[in-house]
């Protein structure tokens, strides 16, 4: 059986004396040994790509076609904002109840002994350009990241696009889920030693208390952490500069930011980061058995 040419199948193979060390994966670009069937990278066997052909890296649209491709793809993820917003308002619990579960938060941080949100608040108070910046950095950056990630890989990698999709849908859905508990963020519990720095500073996107307390309830997980590390992540997978680890700076300064402008607490990243990884070991295990169940039919 001849081998497939790169251009004509779903791998490419190896072929001795040409330096390539084994066949590449056209989903994610791993190199594997000939010896492995199933693809190192994203667990995808070789046999199914095979079948799949050239179908694994779908075209790019064209004319009417991608505009409403395009228009779709817009469409959700404008509208996953939206429902964003609006779930923010609908609790299952009492309001009350809010801040009583962010001091318990508070509680269980001093007992696993987690570095204190308000000494590393007070390292900035007494910086005023500082503490700003990184107000409005919290205002901006989770949004901005992912309106630039999201049509650089629709446009540029529309392999990877729809898989980081829908990591993003599902985790912004999950967290939607999760924050119909209510919890009170820090900056609300100024009894605790909390300064809420974009009220200090007239930067506040909050309507403070009244009728729009409720929509400052929703802080467990963080929405900005779970991001801002999807896009450092998609960014390291797709792109192959070596400039792209610069990313992890994004999450980095994103928990600094919202920890010492007492947007949240470090057990809402922790939580953010606990859901991805569920999200991804899901993601695995359901691509590892729809590849086993493809296996049989294989010639």
């Amino acid at each position: 059986m001849p081998r497939p040419l790169p251009d004509e199948g779903a791998a490419s193979l190896g072929v001795p004396g040409l330096g390539t060390p084994g066949w590449t994966c056209v989903r994610c670009r791993a190199v594997n040994p000939l010896s492995d069937d199933r693809c190192a990278g994203c667990g995808t066997s070789f046999a199914a790509l095979l079948r799949a052909g050239g179908a694994a890296r779908p075209p790019l649209g064209r004319g009417a076609q991608g505009i409403a491709a395009g228009a779709r793809e817009a469409t959700l993820v404008i509208g996953l904002f939206v429902v964003w917003k609006l779930a923010s308002t609908v609790s299952l619990m009492q309001h009350d109840g809010a801040f009583a579960r962010g001091r318990w938060i508070w509680r269980l941080e001093r007992t696993l002994r987690l570095p204190s949100e308000i000494a590393a608040q007070r390292q900035i108070l007494g910086h005023p350009m500082i503490v700003q910046a990184l107000d409005v950095f919290y205002l901006a950056a989770h949004v901005g990241g992912m309106v630039a990630l999201l049509p650089w890989l629709y446009l540029r990698h529309r392999e990877r696009y729809r898989r980081w999709r829908n990591v993003v849908v599902a985790f912004t859905g999950l967290s939607l889920l999760v924050q119909l508990v209510s919890v009170a963020p820090p900056r609300l519990l100024p009894g605790l030693g909390f300064v809420d720095t974009a009220a200090r500073y007239h930067q506040s996107a909050y309507q403070n208390l009244g009728p729009g307390l409720v929509d400052q309830l929703s802080s467990m997980p963080s929405i900005h952490v779970g991001w801002a590390v999807i896009v450092a992540l998609a960014v390291i997978a797709t792109s192959r500069s070596r400039w792209r680890w610069l990313i992890v700076a994004h999450p980095a300064l994103t928990v600094y930011a919202v920890v010492v402008t007492a947007n949240h607490f470090w057990l809402d990243a922790v939580a953010a980061l606990a859901l991805l990884g569920a999200i991804f070991a899901a993601e695995r295990l359901l691509a590892r058995r729809r590849t086993d169940h493809a296996l049989p039919s294989a010639a």
